[in-house]
């Protein structure tokens, strides 16, 4: 019964998702433009939830997908790689960096951890304007071509995005790329790794003491969250045909953190859910001016009073744990 239940809920949010949405805002290309860009933001913050899971609070989100964005306006700019090649040359650079940005990192645990990478988004800011060579400085990497078509064997897999509507081709684009990384996400949290990742959470000494080999899963961890951020950052500047240092900023780390915090930590959907609620009140409470500050404070203080596990410990059907289930004890 609860795998059914589990199978129709997925059917209807993949309608809602994949149809309906884009089916009412087929006239209404900016309001298609957010909602795009919440998808690709709840993708980015997924890799934050991760982190969240092993015990471990990641503040520098936002320096990886900056990472990711520059290395693919690089790659395509001035490289002239397709967006296609880009897209996963990004991901690949931004999980060696922070590969070798955690080896030494990750030993610090607690609070220590997350105090150096509040350095990380700043520290990739930095590097952006000094590295001019590369990154053209303050200037940014303007004019990126939009994605091209992909053929296999004569069939047009994938269109060019100059020849059609590229509004519903970048949301479909960015909701088929959040559909894979959630699902990834949920089959690894589901696996073996994923138990290895939990007895992180519980106790790491604990877990080194039978045998788990912990600097290695905390690399592994790190690398997701990093490839998640990269392949976000490179659809978000494609998207934007520019990047600038500015375009992750610490700022947006502390929202990666907030969205994980709203939809809640102890399902692996929080991230999305949480970024969709609070990005799209964000835009919806433009228009109140002054007023937009103060009432956005008001709604985060009310979630953080009223459900402090975030929006999914109301345990809507189709929205499962996202952890696997504990075995009942035997007598």
């Amino acid at each position: 019964m609860a795998k059914v239940k589990t199978a129709l809920g997925a059917s209807l949010f993949l309608l809602v998702y994949l149809v309906l949405i884009p089916w009412l805002f087929r006239d209404q290309p900016y309001r298609l433009g957010v909602l795009t860009t919440a998808s690709v933001l709840s993708l980015i913050s997924a890799g934050v939830w991760l982190m969240f899971y092993i015990g471990r609070i990641n503040m520098g989100q936002g320096g990886f997908a900056l990472v990711g964005g520059y290395a693919a306006a690089i790659l395509v700019s001035k490289l002239g790689l397709s967006f296609w090649v880009a897209l996963i040359g990004a991901g690949f650079i931004t999980v060696v960096i922070s590969i070798l940005v955690g080896l030494p990192l990750l030993r610090l645990k607690g609070v220590y951890f997350s105090m150096i990478t509040l350095s990380l988004t700043e520290t990739a800011r930095l590097a952006a304007q000094s590295l001019s060579s590369l990154t053209n400085g303050t200037k940014g990497i303007l004019n990126l071509p939009l994605p091209g078509a992909v053929e296999i064997a004569g069939f047009t897999l994938i269109p060019d995005f100059a020849s059609v509507d590229k509004h519903f081709a970048f949301y479909f684009l960015g909701a088929f790329l959040t559909i894979l990384g959630f699902a990834a996400l949920y089959r690894v949290v589901n696996s073996r790794l994923g138990w290895l990742f939990r007895s992180l959470q519980q106790n790491e000494d604990l877990a080194s003491s039978f045998g788990v080999d912990v600097p290695r899963l905390r690399v592994i961890a790190l690398a997701i969250c990093a490839l998640f951020a990269g392949i976000g950052g490179a659809f978000f500047v494609t998207m934007q045909q520019s990047v600038y240092p500015a375009t992750f900023t610490f700022q947006d780390s502390t929202y990666f953190l907030l969205y994980c915090f709203l939809g809640g930590l102890g399902s692996v959907w929080g991230a999305f859910v949480g970024t969709f609620v609070l990005f799209l009140s964000f835009e919806m409470l433009q228009g109140l001016n002054q007023y937009q500050p103060l009432i956005y404070s008001l709604i985060m203080i009310g979630m953080m009073l009223w459900l402090p596990n975030g929006l999914l410990s109301i345990k809507p059907p189709f929205f499962g744990p996202g952890e696997p289930k504990k075995e009942e004890a035997r007598p």
